[in-house]
């Protein structure tokens, strides 16, 4: 499974641990990913992700999941919170209609 959040897409950097000689090793940094179930007010069921606790902070500025998947781009989210991004929206026309 790879490090990479599903909603923020988030994952590793790279860079340098430097010793107090100025000796430079490589080393990654990785996201501080958790598996999170969030509630989707239009689908009224709870989702299973694996969010980096950025995203989790994201989520909850912006009121919500479905909230912060309709204001996101599909280009940032993974192929999971694509679909949920899609049921999501197809939920909210039906209660729109």
């Amino acid at each position: 499974m790879s490090r990479i959040c599903e909603l923020t897409g988030k994952g590793r950097q790279v860079g340098h641990n430097v010793s107090h000689a100025n000796n430079k090793t490589k080393r990654t940094f990785l996201p501080n990913l958790q598996n999170v179930t969030l509630l989707s007010d239009a689908l009224g069921k709870g989702v299973k992700l694996r969010v980096s606790t950025h995203g989790l902070r994201s989520v909850e500025h912006n009121g919500g999941l479905d909230n912060w998947l309709m204001k996101t781009g599909d280009n940032l989210l993974s192929d999971n919170a694509r679909k949920i991004k899609k049921e999501v929206a197809k939920k909210l026309a039906e209660k729109a209609a």
